[in-house]
């Protein structure tokens, strides 16, 4: 069992930054590919950022692809996620979540992912 949880949330005004983290209780931390999803009201879950395991790789959408950086410290079982540039369209709740699987063809897609955390909120003002 791994569990995962975020911080880091909070309001700022349109072009702030934040750095979301999530600390895991997994052993094998390095192992896992880690995301970053968000949810809007009224919206579905959508992929922000992925950082495959053993930190090889690194996938973002394009939303935020250029603002949003997903990084992982594999000796602190952590991953962050630095975002700056905000906009009030990034308003969501941002999950972390991991996958123990070997290969994760798809790091976009969030069946991918056993594991999820209990989200943190992020508001950004116009």
């Amino acid at each position: 069992q791994v569990q995962l949880v975020e911080s880091g949330g909070g309001s700022v005004p349109a072009g702030g930054s934040l750095r979301l983290s999530c600390a895991t209780s997994g052993s094998t931390f390095n192992s896992y590919t880690m995301g970053w999803f968000r949810q809007a009201p009224g919206k579905e879950r959508e992929f922000v950022a992925a950082a495959m395991w053993g930190g090889s790789s690194l996938h973002y959408a394009d939303s935020v692809r250029g603002r949003f950086t997903i990084s992982r410290d594999n000796d602190k079982d952590a991953v962050y996620l630095q975002m700056n540039s905000l906009q009030p369209e990034d308003t969501a709740v941002y999950y972390c979540a991991a996958s123990t699987a070997q290969a994760v063809g798809r790091p976009d897609e969030s069946y991918n992912y056993e594991y999820w955390g209990q989200g943190t909120q992020v508001t950004v003002s116009s």
